[in-house]
């Protein structure tokens, strides 16, 4: 299989960092990925991904300021953001969202980054990236609100929620190795629900490994994807070309 499309991975984090070129310039790509999405998470980071796409060809990114990351931000940020979204090969703005687990006593602020994201988002016509954790229900109130182009990355909510988000007609359902996951019933039960044409596979490496306790990479997009298949109950070869096509028509690529 030639057409695999890793919607979100971060090859820029520092556990790349001793195997980096080879996996890279060399496993990855012999190992049939033909498109691989690096997703922003704070300005330095975006740099980063743009260095490491400017020196793959299929290597494409993200920028965004991730909610994690929305403290002490410089009085340019915006701007700096913008500037880098205009490279030729950023395809979207993210990842960007509200992350309730890890703080909320800053939510508003987490609304108030994410909006300026968006904006931006529509001024660019590019698509967002969305990171939502444990924020469920402003995150619906906010999509419904704004109906955005995007992605919600590593989608694991309710068929209930499912069949709210699916009104919005440009997003996009990206699906990690959590669908692999012992607790995943809801995230595979809105997976059967979600139609084919609104579906991506992402690996988010090298984080949320299928197999936990290990450095996860572009390679377990199979292993995702045989999930998926099994719950669409289609040939796997034929769902991810279905994903392939439906990364290429978000990012425009």
């Amino acid at each position: 299989m030639t057409r695999i499309f890793d919607t979100h991975a971060h090859y820029a984090d520092k556990q790349f960092d001793k195997d980096r070129s080879e996996l890279l310039g060399k496993i990855l790509p012999a190992s049939g990925i033909a498109f691989v999405m690096l997703a922003g998470t704070t300005l330095d980071d975006c740099r980063k991904n743009q260095l490491l796409s400017e020196q793959y060809e299929y290597l494409f990114h993200s920028v965004g300021i991730h909610p994690e990351y929305v403290q002490n931000l410089p009085s340019h940020w915006l701007s700096e953001l913008e500037t880098l979204a205009l490279n030729p090969k950023c395809k979207a703005i993210g990842e960007i969202g509200l992350d309730y687990f890890r703080q909320k006593t800053n939510s508003n602020l987490q609304k108030e980054i994410l909006l300026e994201q968006l904006h931006l988002a529509e001024k660019l016509n590019l698509p967002c990236v969305f990171h939502f954790r444990k924020a469920t229900s402003d995150a619906v109130q906010i999509l419904i609100k704004y109906q955005p182009k995007g992605i919600f990355h590593s989608y694991s909510l309710s068929p209930e929620i499912t069949k709210i988000l699916l009104r919005i007609p440009e997003l996009y359902f990206s699906f990690s190795g959590v669908i692999t996951y012992s607790n995943a019933k809801k995230a595979l039960s809105s997976l059967a629900m979600i139609p084919e044409n609104r579906i991506l596979f992402e690996t988010d490496s090298p984080f949320l490994p299928p197999v936990s306790g290990t450095r996860n990479d572009s390679r377990t997009i199979f292993q995702i994807a045989e999930k998926a298949a099994q719950m669409k109950q289609i040939p796997m070869q034929e769902l991810m070309a279905i994903c392939y096509e439906n990364a290429c028509k978000i990012f425009s690529i």
